[in-house]
């Protein structure tokens, strides 16, 4: 007899093999966010990178998945496996539109970003469609309100994904502002947090192991209806610059949760939550819940009008309770139910893998909340670093249990088989396979172990929390947390003394407080200032924190043991005298008690300190493997008429020589902003947008208008605009001309606009260098405002890099007749430009012509020498092939980096 061959296993088919292809994205988008956590440094908009890739790469693409999930089992609807396939492509869909948004905006390119945006609003659009057919062909069902939140939040993505695409624009204030807000209030309250409403009504239940309530399924219909209306009205009041309107709907908001909460936590007190998704879940509701709370009091505390502005910079501060707290933890804690629920296998391999999930459960969540206040609170940065790196830890334990996860659950899946398939023992008594399958170890103390896990992890923070102040030093809260060098053995008084001090006009007042020895001191800091920001830093560690203007902020120190000082950390505040000093009264070597005064406390006195010393640059080695040479050529000349520009301010570390990364401040995202050719007639109409992080202005010297209002210092997130005509030709300087003014330059502000005059020759070539110098503080740190005064240049460079163009010669041919535009952007110094082997024949310095090839006298030149802010041209022939280097030639500038080669071929 022939037996028959066994058929081929059939591919895996249903919704076991579709949750496998759909979440390939998740498991990508967790990778990636482990190892921008790891580079982030060194990575260009990393902070939007790590929000983004959370909210759109992980939540959006579970929601998507998930959703569907629900959908089909609270409508009982069968898809065939043609539909299946149909929402991966969607799912990867999605995942192409999120990695096409994340590219645009790392490159910078808006138009990239927008397309990604639209890619991701096209994939939740044809999502909630989807679903909307869905539930019409489905029969009457009791949870069909679940899906109309699946369906409405959707439907609100797609309105998010349009507000980010403007703002990858930059629309300037008042819009930007309104805009940002309108935004996270979209994506964040609307899109995840009805998504989130919506499921926990069914999923809460599920996960407690308990029944729902009487009416909670009619509950989530009327919660849906108010928390769409709260929506509106928020978004409305963002977009009008409301923040009344914005307060009230989030009070509307919270009382959509109250509606389905109450019967939340009445399914919590049937069955208290002890597992890891319970307590994960939980946890992520109540930060969604405080979040909320806390964007009703910035609302409500902004004034109507221009309040706009500061309620959107003091939303980005809810950033973390948003992502960390509620998306993550409720993301987290809803698939560490479902995914070992999914998977199936039968009672015995479910329950294994749950307890695979909910290993140290209790820990992480301790640790991951413990951490979050401790983050939100601290001030000192290596506790805020340290804490992080212990939160992310338990953040990402989920991948290696996912994996033990699944390997348990097969393992018991195994099992299970090949014991159903063993025949029974003849002494075995009856039913002792059964119970043998169905037998379930005793759970031990549970809370003991609960308990147990909780302080491990909170241990864990604590830890955390010590290390970093050890290293901060100065960040704890000791008896002489205060001290600065005075006597330990002050009694402490148990008194504080409380002071408030104004920060404006570049001095806080009083700049002197005289505080008993042994008191604490509480300093309340108010920046009066109308355009800048300001902070105020002690020697001992504490800070406010950076101040917008009309912003307070409170420090609280140790018992004061000794006199400390204090200052204004923003670039060049303190050089400019923006220091304050604490005097111990009665303390042993204190100025107060030996009767000193503060009569040194001038500007000269009350700088950032001694310069440091020049540094040696090794300038034969190439740039660093991600510079980018700056292209010399003169940009084309565009039509006339009015000229729209953008400026926008940015703060950035980069190179300014071989391996020497210092912060800069740019025009445009470079040191030394944009080239721009305009002709005499012109109007220029500037856009500044100040995306930096202290106050910043231009000042046009090719334009004729009155200061006041145009070269007015504006805060960050503002924007000015600043329209003048071009009179007269001539290459002229643009620069911040924000106070320290020499700081600002030193760090990149400048630019040069170029004016042809009418009688210049037609040339081959075309080229623009401007010179600058560099003031270097340690690597990846700011301007030495030391070395500024004492006019002590550590570089000096054409075009914001130090010899770059030794390392990428600019290009010419023999006959060609080459113009070379000049300007000197200082802060401080001139040049005598020259070009070793060749000689001028035509020379233009400031608006007038000093030399032409027709002239009589068939003069020539050799240099052309500019004061700090001058400008010309020099046109010049090669007659023969070589390497011509260009030079200051005040020689020592030469050697600290203002030269370059331009090489000539036949």
């Amino acid at each position: 007899m022939t037996l028959p061959s066994p058929a081929r296993p059939a591919s895996p088919t249903g919704r076991g093999a579709w949750h496998r292809k759909a979440s390939r994205p998740i498991l990508w988008w967790m990778a990636a966010l482990i190892v921008l956590v790891v580079v982030h440094r060194w990575i260009p908009q990393s902070r939007w990178l790590l929000v983004h890739m959370v909210t759109l790469g992980l939540v959006t693409t579970s929601i998507m998945i998930w959703g569907q999930h629900f959908a089909e089992s609270l409508l009982k609807v069968r898809l065939d496996e043609a539909d299946r396939r149909v929402q991966v492509r969607r799912i990867y869909a999605l995942t192409l539109g999120v990695a096409v948004t994340c590219t645009g905006m790392v490159a910078e390119q808006p138009i990239v970003t927008s397309a990604g945006a639209l890619i991701v609003a096209g994939a939740m659009t044809w999502y909630a469609l989807s679903l909307l057919g869905q539930l019409r062909r489905a029969l009457p069902a009791r949870f069909t309100a679940t899906v109309r939140f699946y369906v409405g939040a959707a439907l609100l993505l797609p309105v998010g994904a349009l507000l980010g695409s403007f703002l990858a624009f930059g629309l300037g204030e008042p819009w930007q502002g309104r805009v940002l807000l309108a935004h996270q209030i979209t994506n964040v309250l609307g899109f995840v947090g009805i998504t989130a409403a919506g499921t926990l009504v069914t999923l809460w239940p599920t996960i407690l192991r308990t029944r729902m309530q009487e009416g909670q399924d009619r509950a989530g219909s009327r919660a849906l209806i108010v928390m769409l209306g709260a929506l509106a009205v928020m978004i409305g009041g963002a977009l009008g610059g409301v923040g009344l309107a914005v307060a009230a709907g989030t009070v509307l908001y919270l009382v959509g949760l109250g509606i389905i909460g109450r019967h939340l936590v009445a399914c919590a007190r049937a069955s208290a939550p002890t597992t890891f998704a319970a307590l994960s879940v939980a946890a992520g509701v109540l930060w969604l819940i405080g979040s909320v709370i806390a964007l009703a009091v910035i609302a409500g505390r902004t004034g109507p009008p221009g309040g706009h502005e500061l309620l959107a910079g003091d939303v980005q501060q809810l950033t973390v309770p948003f992502v960390a707290g509620f998306l993550l933890q409720l993301l987290l804690g809803a698939m560490s139910h479902l995914m070992p629920t999914v998977m199936g296998g039968g009672p015995r391999a479910v329950r294994a893998a749950l307890a695979e999930m909910d290993r140290f459960g209790a820990g992480r969540v301790a640790i991951v909340n413990a951490g979050l206040i401790v983050f939100l609170l601290s001030q000192d940065s290596w506790t805020r670093v340290l804490v992080s790196l212990v939160v992310f830890g338990a953040f990402a334990a989920v991948l290696p249990l996912m994996i033990r996860m699944v390997i348990v659950s097969v393992r018991e899946r195994k099992r299970t088989a090949a014991e159903a398939a063993e025949p029974p023992s003849d002494d075995a008594p009856a039913g002792a396979s059964a119970a043998r399958a169905q037998a379930r170890p005793a759970a031990p103390g549970t809370d003991r172990r609960h308990f147990a896990e909780a302080v491990v992890g909170l241990g864990g923070v604590l830890g955390a929390v010590a290390l970093g102040s050890a290293i901060g030093g100065g960040s704890g809260r000791g008896d002489d947390a205060g001290s600065s060098g005075g006597s330990g053995d002050v009694a402490p008084t148990g008194h504080t003394t409380k002071v408030a001090v104004v920060a404006a006009g570049m001095r806080f007042t009083p700049a002197v407080i005289d505080v008993p020895a042994g008191d604490t001191l509480e300093i309340t800091v108010r920046n009066e200032d109308p355009e800048q920001v300001h902070d105020l830093v002690l020697a001992t560690g504490e800070t406010t924190g950076r101040l917008a203007p009309g912003a307070s902020g409170t420090i609280t120190t140790g018992v004061v043991t000794g006199d400390i000082d204090g200052w204004c950390s923003i670039a060049g505040h303190r050089a400019m005298g923006m220091v304050l000093t604490v005097r111990a009264v009665g303390a042993a070597g204190s100025a107060a008690s030996d009767g000193g005064g503060h009569e040194g406390h001038d500007m000269a006195s009350m700088g950032s300190g001694a310069a440091g010393e020049r540094r040696t640059v090794d300038l034969t080695v190439p740039p660093g493997d991600g510079f980018v040479t700056r292209d010399a050529a003169l940009p084309p000349l565009p039509a006339p008429g009015r000229q729209e520009i953008e400026l926008v301010v940015t703060e950035d570390v980069q190179e300014l020589a071989p391996g020497v990364p210092q912060t800069v401040m740019t025009f445009g995202g470079r040191p030394m902003g944009p080239v721009l050719r305009a002709s005499i007639g012109d109007t220029m109409a500037v856009h500044l947008v100040n995306n930096g992080s202290m106050g910043h202005s231009v000042d046009f010297h090719a334009g004729t208008v009155s200061p006041d209002a145009n070269m007015r210092t504006i805060p960050p997130g503002e924007a000015l605009d600043y329209v003048f005509q071009l009179h007269r030709s001539g290459i002229w300087l643009y620069h911040c001309s924000t106070m320290p003014m020499s700081m600002h330059i030193a760090a990149g502000m400048f630019g040069a606009v170029i004016v042809t005059p009418a009688t210049a020759a037609v040339v081959d070539k075309e080229w623009v260098l401007v010179q600058s110098e560099a003031y270097l503080g340690p690597d990846g740190g700011e301007v030495d405002a030391g070395k500024i005064a004492e006019e002590k240049p550590d570089l000096t460079m054409f075009n914001g890099h130090a010899n770059q163009y030794v390392h990428a010669p600019l290009q010419a041919k023999v006959g060609e007749r080459v113009r070379i535009w000049v300007l000197a952007a200082g802060p401080s110094r001139g040049i005598s430009f020259h070009v070793v082997g060749a000689q001028f024949d035509t020379v233009f310095k400031e608006g007038a012509f000093l030399l032409r090839p027709e002239q009589e006298t068939g003069g020539g030149a050799q240099a052309l020498d500019l004061a700090s802010a001058q400008g010309g041209f020099v046109e010049m022939v090669f007659e023969e092939p070589g390497h011509y280097t260009f030079v200051n030639h005040s020689f020592v500038e030469m050697e600290r980096g203002a030269r370059g080669i331009i090489e000539v071929t036949a």
